[in-house]
């Protein structure tokens, strides 16, 4: 059976309450490690290089990166004696989220409304996607509608 192993400075999960994990920015090197363990789980770095693109990284970059990511509470590991098998401490929707409100409110002025704003005229979204977007802005007045905060 394989030792299991967390970054010593990320806080446990208690299930019962949300706590704030604070997170640092990752490098695009990172985020694709990061994008490859959160679709796979877990996974050894041998598994990591396999998936990058051609030309491949050394096998050395990749294990450098994880390295990186599990000082920085994003990754943990289970060691089978000189292997180490790695998975994500972060949830993606987590980072995701933090990423989000990061660029909401440094380029957006914490306005989701500018933010929708650009998006649809940089993207130059279709009809349709316009359609769907006011399809979910519709379902969420409802929702709110329908359960007011007291």
């Amino acid at each position: 059976m394989g030792a299991l192993e967390v970054a010593p400075s990320q806080p446990t999960k208690n299930l019962n309450c949300q706590i704030s994990i604070p997170m640092k920015e990752l490098t695009k090197a990172e985020e694709q490690v990061m994008q490859f363990l959160w679709d796979l789980r877990k996974a050894y770095v041998k598994e990591l290089v396999d998936l990058f693109p051609e030309p491949k990284p050394a096998y050395t970059t990749v294990s450098t990166i994880v390295r990186i990511l599990q000082k920085k509470g994003f990754i943990g590991y289970k060691a089978y004696g000189k292997t180490h098998e790695y998975f994500p401490l972060i949830e993606k929707k987590d980072y995701t989220r933090k990423l989000s409100h990061g660029l909401l409110n440094d380029y957006f002025g914490n306005s989701v409304k500018h933010l929708v704003s650009f998006f649809s005229k940089e993207k130059k979204l279709s009809v349709t996607e316009l359609e769907e977007l006011r399809k979910m802005i519709d379902e969420e007045i409802v929702k709110q509608n329908s359960n007011p905060k007291s």
